[in-house]
């Protein structure tokens, strides 16, 4: 078959359907045309932007711009998708779920609870033979996400291919394991992460450990670095999509159109995720007034603040807000957030404090929303984040001793 004939042919069809479709007249194709180009102009200008770099750190910058210089290239978002929410919802149906086989480790907590681990050993590692030495990446899902979750799963794949071995930490009662005491978990205290910590580091003292948190993950992680400082067994950490501010953040998903797309439905899904543990909670709980929230603010105020022992809402709010404890963090630690985010809004970001710190250094992309970072056509096998990941890591254990020394 001769494809250029067959191409010409078609070319030739769909041109005189347009013209018929316009009376006759050739201002339809040209309409078409016109708007391709003016869309691709649109987008090329004002869309794909190279990331905001922030840091004050020279030798961290060029750390950054010589082992992971994804944060200093222009971010392409997929060009029909590339609005906030747009991207937020999408992710999870778009992007492939690689295939990994977990360990599950159940450990025990000083209170008498119980956190499930989910390792990924990587024991084919060819760069890494020796476990011992075996670099470790500590993953810290979002606020009802689990090992499961396809953002996770990525990340893990991407540890796969450099040799690393990666463990999840789910916090309590999420993944399928039951709750022991009336306990869940919360985005400031920080008792947990730390348990898991120094398990982590005490099975593998050997070994490089670096975390990486996403959204509520990572408000949870920058907590416990804004505590520990530099007393702690991590090397560097990389956070995704972190809320900086609680306050702005319920504020924003309180919006109307937010509320519609997202606020209810993440309560829904922290309601179901207590439900089951019903039968522990309700020694302490009013699960019937829990159960009617309709906001996430609604269900902190009657769930989450109590259960940690905070006066309001407010003190929680504020407790739990990274922004007010990025002064204190004591090592290298690269945040990624999109300035369309509604969960993160852009002028929440506290650019001025990381600007303070000399181990901070926040990437801003003006798009992304939130756990998006879609690009490419149909960008279903690697993300923007993903690429950031990859590279953030590898550098870190392979070069990291160039910025520990800052």
């Amino acid at each position: 078959m001769d494809w250029q004939v067959l191409t010409r042919e078609l070319s030739l069809y769909l041109e005189s359907q347009v013209r018929v479709g316009f009376f006759g007249s050739g201002v339809g194709l040209s309409l078409v045309l016109g708007f391709g180009v003016a869309y691709a102009c649109y987008y090329l200008n004002s869309i794909a932007k190279k990331p905001q770099l922030v840091a004050s750190n020279d030798r961290f910058c060029r750390f950054l711009e010589e082992y992971c210089p994804v944060v200093t290239e222009t971010y392409y978002p997929t060009i029909w998708c590339w609005e906030g929410r747009v991207q937020t919802l999408l992710r999870p149906f778009i992007t492939s779920r690689p295939q990994v086989q977990y360990r599950n480790e159940l450990i025990k907590t000083a209170d008498g609870g119980q956190i499930s681990l989910d390792w990924f050993d990587n024991n084919d590692s060819s760069y890494y033979p020796d476990a011992s030495t075996r670099p470790t990446v500590l993953l810290l899902p979002g606020l009802t996400g689990t090992s499961k979750e396809s953002y996770i799963l990525h990340m893990i794949h991407q540890s796969e291919t450099l040799g690393y071995r990666c463990v999840v930490f789910n916090n309590r009662g999420i993944a399928g394991e039951e709750l022991l005491t009336p306990r869940t978990y919360c985005a400031a205290n920080t008792e947990d992460l730390e348990t898991v910590i120094h398990h982590v580091h005490s099975l593998h003292p050997s070994a490089p450990l670096m975390a990486a948190g996403v959204s509520m993950g990572g408000m949870l992680l920058l907590n416990y670095l804004g505590k520990t400082g530099r007393d702690t067994p991590l090397m560097a950490a990389a956070i995704f999509s972190a809320g900086w501010n609680v306050f702005e953040s319920i504020e924003s998903l309180e919006k109307p159109l937010n509320w519609l797309l997202f606020n209810y439905y993440l309560t829904t899904c922290l309601q179901s995720s207590i439900s089951r543990h019903r039968q522990m909670l309700e020694k302490l709980f009013d699960m019937d007034l829990v159960m009617k929230a309709r906001t996430i603010r609604e269900f902190d105020k009657q769930f989450t603040s109590v259960m940690f022992g905070y006066r309001s809402i407010d003190d929680y709010y504020e407790d739990a807000s990274p922004c007010r404890k990025l002064k204190s963090v004591g090592i290298p630690v690269l945040c990624l957030n999109s300035v369309d985010d509604v969960f993160s809004p852009g002028h929440a970001i506290p650019v001025e404090t990381a600007k303070q710190n000399a181990n901070v250094a926040l990437v801003l992309t003006s798009c992304g929303g939130h756990i998006g970072f879609l690009e490419g056509i149909w960008p279903r096998k690697c993300t923007y984040m993903d690429r950031v990941f990859k590279q953030f890591v590898q550098a870190v254990f392979e070069h990291g001793n160039k910025i520990f020394s800052m």
